[in-house]
Formats: C-alpha cells, structure tokens, sequence
C-alpha cells in the first residue's frame, strides 16, 4: 500500500495551508505490493481480533500507547480497554504483526463452509463480444481473447456471449458449441422478455477454462459479423427504410449483469465482464444518440468542449449501481473510429472497478497484450477501503475509480483492484485550531483495506516429501490490509515548501482540473490550472519577501515564476506548461476528439504519481551509444537536443516510448539499438512495470517522418494552442504567469 502526500509536512492551521497556496491531500494505492519505500507489510492472522477504538473505530497500530490493561488510540486519543485475550496476545509482541509494523495485512477467517464452497472461489470471466462490426475488429477481439485465456489462472470459469440486434449464450462444454439467442427489443424502455438463466442455466453457459480451453478456442472461430440484411430484418427499418441500428449492447449488458448476479455469493466470488464495442449503442435500451458530435455546433453556438463531456443518459451510471450491487466489474473495450460517446459509458467501466481502454484503429491496436497483461498480475476483488484521520482534519474530497458507500463517509467499494489502482484524498481542517505545536500531537492516517483474494491449492506433502494428496480447488481468502502512517508540521511556510512533492500535487491537480472540465467545460479547467500557479508564486513571492514596492507598486523583474529559491516547488511550472497542452485540456477545434479526451480523463484519473508524471511531461533521457547514457534528462525542447549534442535520444511518454536517432549520428551506430544493449535493457524493464502496453517506436533523423517525436517538444510550443509555432512557447508562457502575479498582488 503506497501512500504520498502533497507535503511531507502539514500545514499547521487552515491559515498556512491557505497562504501557501498549496494542495494539501494524499494518493493511495491500496493493492500495491510495497509502501512507498518499498517496505512489504507484516503478515499474520487474526485480522478480525485486532482491537479497534470505541470512539473513532480506528485499529489499533504501533503508534497507540500500550499499557497493561488498555490502550490509547493514535487518531482520537481515546482510552479503551483490552480483552484477556488481547492482552495475552500483546505479551508476546513478536507474535503478531500489528506489534512489529504500521503496515500490516491479516488474514480474516473463512466464512461458514458451504457445499459451494469450491464453485465461490471460482473467478468467472464474460466475454461480451459485438457483432454488429468488421471483420477485422472481430479478428482482434479473437487474439485478445485467447491471449487472455493463457493469462486466466487454473480454476476460472469463462462464459461467451454475443450482442448485436440480438444476445447470444455460448454452450461449450459439449463436442458442439451451443448458441442460443434472445431478440432484444428495439425500444429505448425495452428490457428482455426472458430471464437468461432460463434461456441457459449459468453453470452451462460457465466453461472450466482448464478443461474447455481448447473447444473455447475453436468456438471463437466460429464469431462472424452480423450481416446488414440481418441487421435490417431484425432491428426493422424507420419510415423512410432507414436502418435503425443493431447494437444492443445497454440490453446485453443489463441482462448479463442480472444474469451474473443471480446467485452472487453462492456462486462464485468474481465476476468480470469483457465488454468489446465496435461503435455507439445504437439500438434498444441504452442507446445513444451520437448525432451531438458534429457540425451542429456552429449553427447552435453551444460550446463543443463543454457540450460533449457530460452522459446524455444516465443508464450507463445506474446500470453501474446495479453492478456494483451484485459484485460485477466490467472492462470496456473500444475499437473504433467514430463517435462513441464514451462520456455516458464510462461509468459502468470506473465505477465498478473495471477499466476503459479505447483504440482507434485495429492494425496498431495492443489489445491483445493489454488483455494478457491485465489478467496476469494479481488483483483483490470485493474490495471496501476506508480512509481515517487524527481529529484536526478531515478528508474533504476523494477521486478514484470506486463506487461512494450510499451510508457511511469515506468508505468505498472497489469490486475490482490491482497493484496499480491509485485513489486521491484532499484534506480540510476540522476547526480553526489547526495540529498543536508540541509535538504531542502528529498528524496521523490510516487506511484500511479489506479484499478478497483467490489462493491457489496447496500441495499437502508427507514427511516423506512425496506429495500424497493434492486439493484440487482453489480457496477464497479474505484479508485485511491496514496502514498507519504519520507526517510531521511544518513550523513555517519555508518548512512547507521544502516538503512538497510535485507529482503528488499534479495528481490532484488533475483530479480537480477533469471534474471542473466536466461541470463547467475544458475552458473552465484550463483557468482553474492557470489561476491556481497565479496563485501558488504570488504567496510563494510574498513568503520569500521577493516583491519589492516602489511608490506603491511592486517591480516587475523581482517577481521569480520559477521558484528559484525552492528546488521543490521547481518542475511545477513546466507541469502545469504541459498539462495545458496536453489533449486533456485542449480545445475541441484543435482536434481533439471527445472519447480520446475521455478515454484520457479515465487512464490519468487512476495512475500513480510517477506514471502520471511521465504522461504530462515525458522523461527524455540521451544516450552516447545504444550502451552508454549521456544525459539522464533533458527539458522537453529543440535547444536542448541540438546543445547535447548527443546522437541517440530516449523518450518516455506513458502510452508511446520512443528511440529517436539524431540525423546527425554517426551512421555505424546500430540502428535500431541491438537487443542486448543497455537502451534496450531499459527499455524492456519499463514495458515490464507498466500497466498498459506502450507502444514502441523507432525513428532516424533525416530518414523518417519524426513528427511524432518532435511534437513532444512542447516547450517551444504556443500554449494557447493557436496551432502556431511559438519560439517562446514555455518562456512567454512563464511571462504571462509573471503579469498575472503582478495583477493579482496588485
């Protein structure tokens, strides 16, 4: 569980943390292997014997005072009694892992044994597959899909089914498959007129993938796109024989979910959905009108950055509820070049734990290795988190990929969590006291995790060492994962600034900027983004005493928009710089397509800091020879390649990693770098953590179209986004924060 704060040290009272101008809040990851540091946390058991506090419902940690009958708690202070059997547990500290860290994760007992017990601890995956596409979508979909049943652990259970104008259950465990299809209605209110389970019992229609893979395999040959003939007979025609549509794919997914959740918690402990789209919903419930993108907006005078970011049906947001209600996560995956609407989509993705993955094109799509990826590294499942405070503060807003606890505060549920699943809290003061300045008192944390996890058979061995009986079914294990942590206070706003941390701060950032996007427009974010800088070196200026007043007005050249003084606070101008160009914040009439912007929205609002960091403002790192690095970072600009003078350049943008050989390079340098150079090495070991798959791209100065690398070079560009080349791109832009502080101090 890694946990980062904005600033190492809090602020003291709501007074400094308003004078700094500063974020103030934290981003979890939950599910991460290690803390931060890269500490593991203490395991054992007992999670449900661990005492909790009778005032605040906090758990007891390392950092409560322990006496012999009671203990105090470390958020509220509170006094609280012990039981006999905790206080014969705590006389043997080494014993249990709540005495040796503030990082713990503890076993819970099992629930009460059933007859089902084997089938619950069953993960079961749906591939929801859309048959009103190409041949060539399917033909992706089908590699995706067999390279996520290599990634499926032993034990999955798999279901196919099929949507267009119609939803087809896919029977596989016979020696022919079985499709069985149910006509959606056309209607818009429209729900199926059957139940699917009585259309195909659920343990039919759910395939042992060890047992069935290979017949799994063949039935997906079978998938052929639905025909227009069949198209219009089936979805009918308008009154002037216009095709109505055929993706039904609101109807397929609420009666998948219904279907899935039917015998939740008797069946089985996971549920996901593999939703594959090749277009808009465009047929029965759910559908969408994706007429809104396009011209129109010049004749109507709507803002087309404002206009396209909100849901137009809030089916998609309430088919997320039900979701979540029966323990189904759904990952969507777009392929597709026109207008999806994925703003009233991507709630049923987000807000059940699942993923929103969006491709534009098939041919350099990487689907299928984002599937296997995804599948193969580990994640919990039925997840509650819960963030806690020490009684000074408060979390004031969260941001994450959850669904918000309809009753209690700060708890949410995350049906589907891996180890790269990052959540945001920002804080407030709980009065205007503030933290105390003895240092009693220490601002404190903690947040608690309780998943479930599938833990593969054990062998059981005799003394022997010959294995003597094997269990054959994997087990449900349900886990407790609790972390403390404490942050010193900052006696004054030097102490604060020192403390920052500009990716944790970004992080925040563009929480707040894609929220207020959503409300009030991308025009709204971007003066959000700006005002707040105005801000942050205003206060900055007035700490450092940098302004000087001559008959009553400040100097222009004294003002420092670099924050020349505070290393820490540095790389925030060129973040905010970036952040404006990115595609997140740029206007619609530059291009900028509304599911791509979306798509963006969604993948920036779960990384980490780190990740997100590289995203905004690529790492471009120089290399002497493919074996040799010359420079580990560069600014984002033509001047700083051409001053180098280094011939191979390596940059890191999240999503693309790009090798970009100078046109200058001495033409014996191996291109492209061999595989066994230390470029290579580097680059293989990012892939290798990253989260999605990033594409690879190999460019030759004066050979090779380059633009895609040269468009990273931001900082030369205009940031208003005029399209024109600006010499004084990063530069002007830090002139026109340095008026903006003088108007503002003024």
């Amino acid at each position: 569980m890694a946990v980062r704060a904005t600033v190492s040290r809090f602020p003291i009272d709501a007074d400094a943390r308003e004078g700094s101008g500063l974020l103030w809040g934290v981003t979890v990851a939950p599910f991460a292997a290690a803390d931060e540091n890269g500490q593991s946390p203490a395991y054992g058991s007992g999670g449900d014997l661990l005492p909790r506090c009778e005032n605040c419902w906090a758990y007891f940690n390392t950092y409560c005072e322990l006496e012999q009958w009671s203990w105090s708690c470390s958020l509220c202070g509170n006094l609280n009694g012990l039981s006999s059997n905790a206080i014969e547990r705590y006389s043997r500290p080494q014993s249990c892992a709540e005495m040796m860290s503030s990082f713990v994760d503890l076993e819970l007992p099992p629930q009460e044994e059933s007859d089902d017990a084997a089938l619950q601890a069953c993960p079961v995956y749906v591939a929801a597959v859309d048959l009103s596409s190409s041949e060539e979508f399917l033909e992706l979909t089908k590699s995706a899909l067999l390279a996520a049943l290599e990634a499926l652990a032993p034990g999955s259970l798999f279901g196919l089914a099929t949507f267009s104008h119609k939803l087809g259950l896919y029977d596989v465990q016979g020696p022919i498959p079985i499709v069985k299809n149910v006509f959606i209605p056309p209607e818009a209110e429209g729900t199926l007129t059957i139940e699917l389970e009585d259309v195909m019992p659920l343990l039919q229609f759910l395939a042992p993938v060890d047992t069935c893979k290979d017949r799994i395999a063949s039935t997906l040959e079978t998938l052929r796109p639905t025909t227009s003939w069949e198209r219009t007979t089936g979805a009918g025609q308008g009154m002037d024989g216009v095709l109505l549509g055929g993706r039904g794919f609101g109807v397929a997914m609420e009666a998948l979910c219904s279907y899935l959740g039917s015998e939740y918690g008797n069946t089985f402990a996971l549920a996901r959905i593999f939703a594959f789209l090749s277009g808009p919903p465009d047929y029965g419930a759910g559908q969408l009108d994706t007429r809104r993108y396009g011209e129109q907006y010049a004749s109507k005078g709507e803002d087309a950055d404002r206009a396209l970011l909100p849901e137009q049906t809030p089916f998609y947001k309430d088919l997320a509820a039900v979701a979540v209600q029966v323990g189904v996560c759904v990952d969507i995956f777009a392929v597709t070049n026109e207008y999806t609407d994925l703003a009233s989509l991507k709630f049923l993705s987000i807000e059940s734990g699942g993923s929103l993955f969006f491709y534009t094109s098939t041919e350099d799509s990487t689907l299928p290795q984002d599937m296997y990826r995804m599948l193969s590294r580990p994640y919990a499942f039925g997840c509650v988190l819960r963030l806690r405070t020490s009684t000074e503060f408060k979390p004031g807003n969260s941001y994450g990929h959850f669904f918000p606890d309809p009753q209690y505060e700060n708890v949410q549920h995350v049906i589907c969590c891996d180890s790269y699943a990052t959540y945001a809290y920002d804080f407030v003061f709980e009065n205007n006291i503030g933290f105390s300045r003895s240092k009693s008192d220490v601002p404190t944390l903690q947040i608690a995790f309780q998943y479930s996890v599938v833990v593969p058979p054990q062998e059981l061995s005799s003394s022997g060492g010959v294995s003597t009986s094997r269990t054959k079914h994997h087990s449900l294990q349900r886990r407790l994962r609790i972390r403390t942590v404490q942050f010193g206070v900052a006696q004054d706003i030097h102490e604060l600034y020192d403390s920052c941390d500009p990716e944790v701060v970004l992080s925040l950032l563009v929480h707040k900027v894609i929220l207020a996007s959503l409300e009030e427009g991308v025009r709204e974010g971007r003066l959000l983004l700006q005002e707040w800088l105005v801000i942050l070196a205003a206060q900055y200026n007035d700490a450092y005493k940098l302004v000087q007043y001559s008959n009553g007005s400040s100097t222009r050249s004294q003002i420092d928009v670099a924050f020349s003084q505070c290393p820490q606070l540095q790389p925030i101008p060129r973040l905010i710089f970036a952040l404006l160009r990115n595609p997140l914040l740029r206007f619609h009439e530059e291009g900028v397509h509304p599911d791509y912007r979306i798509y963006l929205q969604c993948l920036f609002s779960a990384l980490e800091p780190s990740s997100l960091h590289r995203a905004v403002y690529p790492v471009l790192t120089s290399y002497a020879t493919p074996d040799k690095q010359a420079y580990p970072r560069h600014s984002l600009s033509r001047a700083a390649l051409l001053t180098s003078g280094s011939p191979i350049f390596f940059l890191d943008a999240f999503t693309v990693l790009i090798v970009f050989y100078s046109s200058t390079a001495d033409p014996t340098l191996p291109f492209p770098p061999p595989h066994d150079c230390l470029l290579r090495t580097t680059i293989n070991k990012l892939k290798k953590e990253r989260s999605i798959t990033p594409k690879l791209i190999f460019i030759r100065g004066g050979h090779d179209d380059a633009s895609i690398f040269e468009n990273f070079l931001i900082e030369e560009q205009d940031v208003d986004g005029s399209g024109l080349t600006s010499v004084m791109g990063f530069v002007s832009f830090l002139e026109d924060i340095t008026q903006k502080v003088l108007e503002f101090i003024k």
